[in-house]
């Protein structure tokens, strides 16, 4: 977080503090109250909606555990506040490891119906356990004690906030750390992640029970905060709310969670009354009318995209005036609110403003320094340091990929000799992106031995095989697409980080000695290939080249001894092609062997110290590339009748 940002936060929160001082109403209080403490439910939803890209509809659920917890410790051992609040945070991050064990091994709409299962299953258990939770009476919960005294309304307000600024500190620290990388990747790219070694399921399950657990700090605080609880507030409406306070609010951002806390709080009680509905409708009209106008003038929009907005938002404001009486339209009109942020502006309001206000961050506003790369002349290593050359690296024997009736490789056989650029070449459909995705375990061969550095990679994940020394690029690029140049490289370093939750929320001196030195490894890295001065951008706004060259250098950070390239010159230019031909000679110069998959001959020819050929799935040809050139196999299936 940069000065400025730092200093708004701190700003906020000290005018937070202040509130019960300005007013005697503990309804108003206690409103704010709630909001936080949603906030802090939502700053974990956010881990798993925003950046890990599940659909959780069980969040009720692990509020309701956060609560009972709490409820049952203090009326069954009369448990104090200290012990309370993380044996909370404690139980309810095992049961959402219990829950994502088995449900992450699904996506998209089964994820969700597997989590509403769960959210409905705690319901009827606490309602049904009436020797641990008195089941429909619920449990009444006096507000705790501190320091030897009972906390009144105010108290127990500052309490709130401090444990919301204290989980707003930690959840930040998280999603900037080589965890939340991690988690964002794979919204991104889950099969690139698995081959940046980045295990797909296992940070899931992660990112799953970090967000359980902030819910389970929301839910212990809800329970002290409204002094009773029961059976019924976690229910499936209270989910929905949650979700729809992420996407409305923004995801990705702690502001956006605070946003829509305050929103699913504060807006139906708004409702309530004519004339505040008035005040708010004609300011979202302003507000919408002034923001599509910047957008449009910024070429950020169109004016087509904004008139359905604007003049939707001008007609609920002139409707506010037309009503006499709101009470019989309430709840029409919140329904149409939510749909209409959910439908136009996806990415949240704080999303909408943060577009409009779009710029490209600064280097040293995210806390680098581009002269560090400079510095770093090692950016490129071997794991296990120097390698002798010319035995064999990868050996793979009699490999049969089949699906169904089709053999997609049919006993194949490679030898590829450590330091060497081996090329695998052939027409389109010959085998050699699945020969890719055998190699990385993407696939796992129906038949065949493939071993690297003496050991079998059959069997293994992607994430392993990658950890093992095996990257590689894709013939589609694979970029984490959300995430800078510079992040998309520290998640291929994501390897090189001991440092654990507790090192990241502390920022330990082992966390920030592994964050600094990723940091000016990963800027070595793009400088290697050309992209330093573009370490702040955005990945999916860089030219088709040099997202190739990103990927390449992402792939490097694993410090492998093999490296495959998939089709890397695929759509470059003659001079894109000129600068990638010296990078991958830099790499070999450097120790690294290479798989080359490539449909540009005069590339194969010049790189290549052996080339295989495939054509429907079988081995054709192998030798040397001037060899292969003449063969009359390889003229028929692959250079079009004619030997060059």
């Amino acid at each position: 977080m940069n000065r400025k940002n730092l200093f708004f936060a701190a700003l906020a929160l000290a005018l937070l503090a202040t509130v019960p001082f300005f007013t005697s109403n503990s309804y108003y209080v206690h409103m704010i109250e709630t909001i936080m403490i949603y906030a802090i439910l939502l700053f974990g939803l956010d881990i798993v909606v925003g950046y890990t890209g599940q659909v959780s509809l069980g969040h009720a659920g692990l509020f309701g555990v956060g609560s009972y917890t709490t409820g049952v410790l203090f009326m069954k051992m009369g448990a104090p506040l200290w012990l309370i609040i993380p044996s909370s945070i404690a139980v309810t991050a095992g049961f959402g490891a219990l829950l994502a064990l088995p449900a992450l091994r699904v996506t998209g709409p089964y994820l969700a119906m597997v989590t509403l299962a769960f959210g409905t299953i705690i319901q009827i258990l606490i309602n049904e356990m009436t020797f641990l939770t008195e089941g429909p009476l619920g449990i009444k919960i006096p507000k705790p004690s501190l320091f030897g005294s009972q906390l009144d309304e105010k108290g127990f307000y500052w309490l709130v906030l401090a444990l919301m600024a204290l989980s707003l500190v930690v959840v930040h620290r998280i999603l900037r750390s080589q965890l939340g990388r991690a988690f964002e990747a794979l919204r991104g790219s889950p099969v690139a992640s698995d081959c940046m070694g980045v295990s797909v399921y296992r940070y899931k399950v992660y990112a799953f029970v970090i967000s359980a657990g902030f819910a389970g700090l929301a839910g212990c605080l809800y329970s002290y905060s409204e002094q009773y609880i029961s059976p019924n507030t976690y229910n499936f409406e209270l989910t929905v709310l949650f979700l729809l306070a992420v996407i409305m609010g923004g995801r990705k951002s702690r502001l956006g969670s605070l946003l829509g806390a305050t929103i699913i709080v504060m807006l139906p009680l708004l409702l309530d009354d004519l004339g505040i509905f008035r005040i708010v409708a004609s300011s979202i009209a302003v507000l919408m009318l002034v923001g599509g106008a910047v957008g449009v003038v910024k070429k950020i929009t169109t004016p087509r995209a904004m008139a359905i907005p604007i003049v939707g938002t001008l007609a609920l404001a002139a409707f506010s005036f037309w009503l006499d009486s709101i009470t019989d339209w309430r709840l029409s009109i919140f329904g149409l609110m939510i749909l209409f942020v959910v439908y136009y502006l996806q990415d949240g309001i704080v999303g909408f403003v943060r577009g409009l206000l779009l710029r490209r961050l600064t280097a040293s506003e995210y806390g680098i320094e581009l002269s560090d790369a400079a510095a770093a002349k090692d950016a490129v290593r071997v794991a296990g340091g120097a390698l002798a050359q010319g035995d064999d690296l990868l050996v793979a024997r009699q490999v049969l990929m089949q699906f169904g009736g089709l053999k997609a490789l049919n006993n194949v056989d490679l030898r590829i000799q450590r330091g060497s650029i081996h090329g695998l070449i052939g027409p389109n459909g010959s085998g050699k992106s699945t020969m890719m995705n055998v190699l990385t375990g993407i696939y796992v061969p129906t038949a065949g031995s493939i071993e690297f550095a003496g050991r079998s990679v059959v069997g293994r994940t992607s994430s392993d095989i990658a950890l093992s020394g095996i990257a590689r690029t894709f013939q589609n690029v694979q970029l984490f697409g959300e995430m800078t140049t510079l992040q998309n490289i520290q998640v291929g370093l994501h390897h090189s980080f001991d440092s654990n939750i507790l090192d990241v929320a502390l920022h330990s001196p082992r966390y920030l000695r592994e964050d600094r030195l990723a940091t000016e490894r990963g800027l070595g890295l793009l400088r290697f290939v050309g992209l330093a001065e573009l370490a702040t951008e955005d990945a999916r706004n860089l030219p088709y080249g040099k997202q190739r060259l990103l990927e390449i250098a992402r792939a490097l950070a694993l410090d492998p001894q093999l490296l495959l390239l998939d089709e890397p010159a695929a759509g470059l230019t003659a001079p894109d092609i000129v600068e990638l031909i010296a990078i991958i000679r830099k790499i070999r110069d450097h120790g690294i062997t290479v798989i080359l998959i490539e449909h540009h001959m005069d590339v194969v020819m010049e790189l290549c110290d052996t080339v295989s050929v495939l054509d429907f799935g079988q081995k054709i040809a192998e030798g040397k590339p001037a060899e292969v050139q003449a063969d009359e196999k390889v003229i028929e299936a692959y250079l079009g009748g004619t030997a060059a």
